[in-house]
């Protein structure tokens, strides 16, 4: 494993060591074609075992360019000066290829912005050295002292500069893809927290309703009925007055049982908990959204009667959900077809599904990341607080559907 980690290392001086060693080999050879230019030092002199050294020396230092690239970029650069000096003239040249690398991993890899002066200073020095070396090896070659100057200062502004200008906008565009991700990744734990604290929320509320029903209702019901027994024989007319006083309490628990199914709601929504909608009155809801300006057809199949198999917890679930959908489907969808199924033809099951089309016109996103919605989570609350099964997602067509069936 250690040795699959280190190839990428070794790859990059791996291949820089071979080409200048197969240039430095081949220079000599070169030159003799054309003497007049001749500036390599001959193969297997004083000049040429030093270039070779210092070549092989600059890739083992590469090999740590990634843990601390500032000292093996001035190091590496300090090359050029000792084989310039060595009488290796041309040669010197060889060398620049190993700075080009740690230029490269200077740039691209230094912490910014606390160590910006480190680098800059860092690049300076090393382009001072490349341009020193560069001068004394034209020098050495015959070069009178300013034509050699001027070529020790392109060849610095060559090998640093333009390097350092090319990494510098690489990096840039690596770091705002950074940032992009990091922001979208922000963006969706805090989706998650939300998604979590409504949940908790709501959990919370049921609970308290719940406690608020049993100690108040099914308490007073537990007392009456105990009553019931006692008077059925002595007091008939008394235990039928209790009877009364039960189912009283028994339909006072159901209306805040249904109210606590408006707790499973998205947040925002303000409706209220004392109405009992039912799968019946779909017809309303989806002249409603027409009126508001969805163009939204209901379509039934099978027979009306199915319907009352329903409970009215699950028929409010339904009924919730579909509105949940056509509101969905004005917000994300404007313009787009919307169609609602409600399909009783199955007596086991009532299956009711909301499907649009498209948006007609692209919705805009203000230049902001997608925010999932908390809807789709409040109609799954719903759903498996009625032990139905919802089923929700995109189409082919690039719409969605919602499905939602119940057991009848």
């Amino acid at each position: 494993m250690n040795d699959l980690r280190m190839m990428p290392r070794l790859i990059t001086p791996v291949v820089v060591w071979l080409i200048t060693t197969s240039l430095l080999v081949a220079a000599p050879s070169l030159d003799s074609v054309d003497p007049s230019v001749a500036g390599s030092p001959a193969l297997g002199s004083g000049g040429w075992w030093v270039a070779l050294v210092v070549l092989t020396a600059q890739a083992v230092v590469l090999l740590e360019r990634g843990s601390r690239p500032l000292p093996v970029l001035l190091v590496v650069a300090a090359a050029p000066v000792v084989v310039a000096l060595s009488g290796a003239g041309d040669a010197t040249s060889l060398s620049s290829a190993a700075v080009l690398v740690a230029v490269w991993s200077a740039v691209t890899s230094t912490p910014l912005p606390d160590r910006v002066r480190a680098l800059a200073g860092a690049l300076a020095g090393a382009g001072l050295l490349v341009a020193v070396g560069t001068s004394l090896s034209q020098t050495s070659i015959g070069l009178p002292a300013g034509t050699a100057i001027l070529a020790g200062l392109v060849q610095g502004a060559g090998v640093i500069v333009l390097p350092a200008l090319l990494a510098a906008t690489v990096r840039a565009r690596r770091d705002a893809q950074a940032a992009r991700t990091d922001l979208a990744l922000a963006v969706e734990r805090e989706q998650s927290a939300q998604i979590a604290a409504a949940i908790a929320e709501e959990r919370t509320a049921m609970a308290r309703e719940l406690h608020d029903i049993a100690a108040h209702h099914l308490t007073g019901i537990a007392v009456m009925t105990g009553a019931v027994e006692r008077q059925i024989d002595t007091d008939p007319a008394g235990a039928k007055e209790s009877v009364r006083h039960v189912r009283t309490q028994s339909t006072a628990m159901l209306r805040e049982l249904r109210g606590l199914v408006t707790l499973l709601r998205s947040p925002g929504q303000a409706e209220d908990a004392g109405g009992q909608e039912r799968l019946s009155q779909l017809a309303s809801l989806v002249e409603e959204a027409r009126r508001a300006g969805l163009e939204v057809e209901l379509s039934t199949l099978g027979t009306g009667a199915a319907i009352e198999s329903v409970g009215p917890l699950a028929q409010l679930s339904a009924y919730r959900t579909v509105q949940e959908c056509l509101a969905n489907a004005a917000r994300h969808a404007p313009g787009a077809g919307c169609v609602v199924v409600l399909d009783t033809q199955d007596p086991a099951e009532v299956v009711v599904t909301v499907r649009n089309g498209p948006p007609a016109t692209p919705v805009p996103s203000g230049g902001r990341p997608a925010r999932r919605g908390l809807g789709l989570v409040g109609m799954q609350e719903r759903a498996d607080l009625t032990d139905s099964i919802l089923e929700a997602g995109p189409t082919a067509e690039g719409g969605w559907q919602t499905r939602l069936r119940i057991t009848a």
